[in-house]
């Protein structure tokens, strides 16, 4: 029997119902919140993370692209937690589910596009037609800039879906090549568990990796547009 692999990027379900949305808020209750003067080594570690983010994300920003550091940070964060979660076995990762990027992609996208629209609309209209664009070109430019704007989005969560299911398929097709290669050479079984431990600590940091890249492209389309 033909195992799929896919079936780990399915939506578990518990008695029939969809349980994507408390696996989501697992990650919250990871981070440390504490209120003493005094804080501990995990609360330290964390507040140096986000000032580290924000002193490399939001230094480019005007004081209205500054406004969304709070979003920005959440947003990192989540899905730096949340595809480290997915690591770990028996887990499921929800940043594999397109629709799951697509819905936090488009809803950030068209914030920062009308954010664009309201405070810089002359800017903002000439990226449609670049100054000195000859007069034949100027229908074509305009309909390929604007299927580049609204194709955005679509990068955005496509990239992030690409990368991590990628990289969940490779651990699951050496992992099984290891257990079949258990019993007919141990040698070799032991050269590809070593790929695979490569592997796992390579997919640690595409899942770091990852997470920064997409919220630097937000971020990057609040900075156009502010």
């Amino acid at each position: 029997m033909n195992e799929n692999l896919f079936a780990s990027f399915s939506t578990p379900t518990l008695m029939g119902i969809p349980i994507a949305i408390a696996i989501i808020m697992i990650p919250t209750i990871l981070f440390s919140h504490s209120n003493r003067i005094h804080n501990n080594r995990l609360v330290a570690l964390q507040q140096w993370v986000i000032k580290l983010i924000i002193k490399q994300m939001m230094s480019i920003h005007s004081q209205k692209g500054r406004s969304w550091t709070l979003l920005l940070i959440s947003l990192i964060i989540f899905i730096g937690s949340t595809n480290l979660l997915g690591l770990l076995p028996h887990t499921f990762t929800p940043t594999t589910q397109l629709s799951m990027n697509l819905g936090m992609a488009i809803p950030l996208w068209a914030g920062t596009v009308l954010l664009g629209f309201r405070n810089k609309t002359k800017s903002a209209l000439a990226h449609f037609l670049p100054q000195g664009t000859p007069i034949p070109l100027i229908p074509m430019l305009i309909i390929i800039e604007t299927i580049s704007l609204f194709i955005q989005p679509m990068a955005l969560a496509v990239r992030l879906t690409a990368n991590i299911t990628a990289g969940h398929l490779l651990i699951h097709l050496i992992g099984g090549a290891t257990l079949a290669l258990l019993s007919i050479s141990t040698p070799t079984a032991l050269i590809t568990f070593s790929i695979l431990t490569l592997l796992t600590i390579l997919e640690f940091a595409v899942a770091l990796i990852q997470a920064y890249v997409f919220t630097l492209l937000v971020s990057l389309y609040l900075h156009d547009n502010t």
